[in-house]
């Protein structure tokens, strides 16, 4: 879910709306278009994505095989080679 921002057209506001605020929103939900609080008119401005950095370690081979999964890597054309976990060696058409 986005969290959306939005502003007072012609400022000033009141308390809630006066320097703007965010709000968490599904993306079917109608664009807020009148401040609850006073009934200003709004506009919605464009709001940075959040972005969840630091995941690398959730892809090394340790952290794959300790959470149950097993991961392979290509060798060649069809055929891929066990990096982690429990499985067959190789997989492939042979």
């Amino acid at each position: 879910m986005p969290i959306r921002e939005y502003f007072p057209l012609t400022p000033p506001g009141c308390a809630l709306c006066c320097y703007g605020f965010e709000r968490l929103e599904r993306l079917a939900d109608p664009v807020l278009t009148h401040c609850t609080a006073c009934g200003q008119p709004l506009r919605r401005a464009v709001a940075v994505a959040a972005v969840v950095s630091g995941q690398a370690h959730a892809l090394r081979e340790d952290h794959v095989a300790q959470h149950g999964f097993t991961k392979y890597r290509r060798i060649g054309k069809g055929h891929y080679e066990k990096v982690a976990g429990e499985g067959p060696d190789s997989i492939g058409g042979d």
